[in-house]
């Protein structure tokens, strides 16, 4: 069979799924994309609207390390796809990118929509069709699970669509609007898949806020300072940034990067407490010195403005999480401000999370991303059991995901003599 006889098809339209139907196309195999919203790559636009965060321009090391203990799973898709790679796609596509302050790499323009709209329009004119408002019923009751017939239900009804080859690039389980509900957890557990459930990632947490300190900051920025996380093998190393007050916690950028351990805490342990450097530009010695400086008659409020310019919702912050024996003790308070222990009740609900952790384990895939169950069916992006901050990791990852499991669809329809062989 040639491979334009080859039909495959990619559920879900986001950026794995789009790859995946991207790198399928260019092999000459007929590609069909159903998804259950109006429109494709829904979340991608959303994620871009602050501006979007393609990649990261750190070296390979350590920005593999940012994939914690799933990073032997993720380097292959690395290799496959790396930061690099994926500004040189961008390229392709005439959007071009530069390297912020922070490393992180944008789009010239900052925005999703004109990549998205390229991207679509080379998808489009490879062949790639797209079926919008199809949502993935699963098989039919009277066959087994594999590559075949797949039913949708759409505003026509059901409808049954027959593949060679199936890539399942389903999302997490975060912004449900967006499409990305989880649903399809209960339908492949069923079916004997292993999928660890779905925890909130790069998320926000919630903190017993005095009404006082609520009124007055919710909102507010919490800027140049630095964070750590208290586990059972000691502290975490300091990351610096900023993070927002919540009506109900803390989120932003900071907490996002130390979402994963301060989550795991909370469910281990019933709580976590996130230490906060108020003053990451002074050393420990610097801050005793300017604290224990003699205040005169001034207020420690009024002293720790004047020697240490600590304002606004740092002192809120201070006034909040020390206690009134640490105000009554110089010493005490120095260690305080550079040490400011931030107790996190409960991770905010999965749909307000960036992204989810948990998904299709690795136990259940081979190295082409295929379930070892279910023939022909391959799963990629944030369906699978990973996670990642923010910071272009997440994205990179998805996109290479949707490579490795195009060139795993390939080798399988080789196999199964539905393609040639490679050239």
């Amino acid at each position: 069979m040639s491979p334009a006889a080859a039909c495959v098809a990619v559920i879900g339209g986001g950026p794995a799924g789009l790859m995946a139907a991207e790198r399928l196309s260019a092999q000459g195999v007929q590609v069909d994309v159903f998804d259950a919203m109006p429109s494709v790559g829904r979340k991608f636009l959303m994620a871009g609207r602050g501006g979007l965060n393609l990649t990261h321009s750190e070296p390979a090391a350590p920005f593999l390390g940012r994939y914690g203990d799933r990073a032997p799973h993720v380097a292959p898709w690395l290799q496959a796809l790396d930061a690099d790679g994926l500004r040189e796609w961008t390229h392709g596509l005439g959007i071009q990118t530069f390297v912020g302050s922070s490393g992180r790499v944008f789009p010239q323009e900052m925005k999703a929509a004109p990549l998205l709209r390229a991207w679509l329009a080379r998808l489009r004119a490879s062949g790639v069709r797209l079926h919008m408002r199809h949502h993935w019923l699963g098989w039919p009751a009277d066959s087994r699970p594999a590559a075949g017939v797949l039913r949708f239900h759409t505003p026509e009804g059901e409808q049954h669509y027959a593949a060679d080859a199936v890539v399942l690039a389903l999302g997490g389980g975060s912004w449900a609007k967006l499409g990305s509900d989880g649903a399809w957890t209960r339908g492949l557990q069923a079916h004997g898949v292993g999928v660890a459930p779905l925890r909130p990632a790069n998320c926000g947490f919630d903190v017993a806020w005095s009404d006082h300190f609520r009124q007055r900051y919710a909102g507010q920025p919490v800027k140049s300072v630095a964070m750590a996380c208290e586990t059972a093998a000691g502290r975490t190393p300091v990351r610096q940034g900023e993070f927002v007050v919540s009506e109900t916690g803390v989120e932003g950028s900071l907490v996002y990067a130390l979402s994963a351990l301060l989550r795991d805490r909370i469910e281990a342990e019933g709580h976590a407490i996130a230490l906060l450097d108020l003053a990451p530009d002074w050393s420990q010695e610097k801050v005793m010195a300017a604290v224990t400086h003699p205040r005169g008659s001034r207020s420690m409020s009024s002293h720790l403005q004047s020697r240490l310019g600590l304002t606004g919702v740092k002192a809120g912050l201070l006034r909040e999480c020390a206690s009134a024996a640490d105000f009554r003790d110089a010493e005490r308070l120095g260690l305080r401000i550079k040490a400011l222990p931030l107790r996190l009740l409960r991770a905010r609900p999965m749909d307000e999370a960036i992204s989810t952790a948990g998904g299709v384990s690795f136990d259940s895939l081979d190295s082409g991303l295929m379930l070892c169950g279910i023939p022909g069916v391959f799963c990629a992006g944030e369906m699978l059991d990973w996670e990642a901050p923010t910071g272009g990791y997440l994205l990179t990852a998805c996109m290479a995901s949707g490579v490795i499991a195009a060139a795993g669809v390939m080798e399988f329809l080789r196999s199964d003599g539905q393609a040639p062989p490679a050239a």
